[in-house]
């Protein structure tokens, strides 16, 4: 039995590393669009690139899926990251909850993360974090 195409994005992003990035090869197709709140990647190897740097102060990541629908050739996957930056409080560890909406034929051809950016940097921020989550506590 093979390993289906949504199988392997799960694998990848609980093995992800700035050490396992040519795991993206067997996931990704050459011609990927990937997109998140703050960043656009065309193409597997600026995507690789991307993640790299992404992964560079890193101390820790992971990744759990939780509600996973696929049907055809697209699939959601509900997810929770829990992150560790060594630079950026190094002792905090974030939780944050998250969306991948993916597009595939043998390989992800097209992924769309959505997360709250706030959450992930804007609170964080001396200052800047308070007004931020005061401004969350009116909506």
């Amino acid at each position: 039995m093979s390993v289906s195409i949504v199988d392997r994005f799960q694998n990848l992003y609980r093995h992800l590393s700035a050490d396992s990035l040519d795991l993206l090869d067997g996931v990704y197709a050459e011609d990927i669009v990937f997109t998140e709140p703050i960043h656009r990647v065309e193409g597997r190897a600026a995507l690789k690139d991307y993640f790299r740097r992404m992964n560079e102060n890193v101390a820790e990541i992971d990744f759990r899926f939780a509600d996973v629908c696929a049907q055809d050739d697209r699939a959601s996957l509900a997810w929770t990251m829990t992150l560790r930056h060594q630079r950026f409080r190094p002792r905090e560890v974030l939780e944050l909850p998250g969306a991948s909406f993916i597009h595939f034929a043998d390989r992800v051809h097209y992924h769309r993360d959505y997360f709250d950016l706030g959450a992930m940097i804007y609170e964080r921020v001396p200052v800047l974090g308070t007004m931020v989550c005061a401004v969350k506590s009116r909506l």
